[in-house]
């Protein structure tokens, strides 16, 4: 098996996820007492943030470009961007090494069209809903993208950082989530990104009538892939 890199902390709760899920995932390939090789990276997240608020993306993706260049000094063989709204300073963060970087928005739109789906609900922070970086990613694939509306997104944005990040998960914020889901289906969505690493915490398959999408597993998911296919 090839090595994993994880660009993670951002948040810890949802790269504990990633390394929970490639763990499993593996085990469940190969069985017996098989599990990921991966090497991980795990910045300070309150740096990272300041810096998103900051608008000042140019600063993190040099942070991140760094992080990955150890990375690949520490052995990975393929790399993983651990979040979906740092995916804002991919081309960066692969610019700076080697080794491929699997696109979180590429595995989940992947996952999207093979369900048959086209239009699809978009969940995440403000800036993953808002702005083009991820949105365009996944209409590129010929998907339609739909957000929540302006308080919609302020609920999710909020909910996010101020609770999810922190590992706090509400039953109040459930229902929450669970009503911007039904705004998103009455206007067409034909099923949901949990665009958000952490919003797995959260949500499931029977919070939504319609299928979710959990980023963080299909990443998950296709990184095994990758990392048994490169042997063979």
């Amino acid at each position: 098996m090839r090595t994993i890199g994880l660009l993670g902390g951002m948040s810890w709760e949802s790269t504990a996820e990633y390394y929970r899920l490639l763990n499993e995932l593996t085990r469940e390939r190969l069985g017996g007492l098989h599990s990921s090789r991966c090497v991980l990276y795990s910045v300070d997240f309150a740096e990272i943030e300041k810096l998103q608020v900051a608008g000042d993306w140019e600063q993190a993706a040099k942070i991140l470009a760094e992080a990955a260049k150890a990375l690949e000094a520490a052995g990975a063989d393929l790399l993983l961007i651990c979040t979906n709204t740092m995916h804002k300073v991919a081309d960066q963060v692969a610019d700076a090494v080697t080794i491929p970087l699997l696109h979180l928005a590429d595995t989940t739109a992947d996952a999207v069209r093979e369900d048959g789906l086209r239009r699809i609900g978009l969940l995440g922070t403000a800036f993953t809903m808002e702005q083009d970086f991820y949105r365009g990613r996944l209409e590129s694939h010929g998907l339609e993208v739909l957000v929540p509306d302006a308080a919609g997104r302020s609920t999710v944005h909020q909910v996010i950082y101020q609770e999810l990040c922190l590992g706090i998960v509400r039953e109040e914020s459930r229902a929450s989530f669970m009503a911007v889901i039904d705004d998103l289906v009455a206007a067409g969505a034909e099923g949901i990104i949990l665009g958000c690493t952490e919003i797995e915490l959260l949500i499931g398959p029977e919070h939504s009538p319609v299928p979710v999408f959990p980023t963080t597993r299909l990443h998950a998911e296709a990184a095994v892939t990758r990392a048994l296919a490169d042997l063979r």
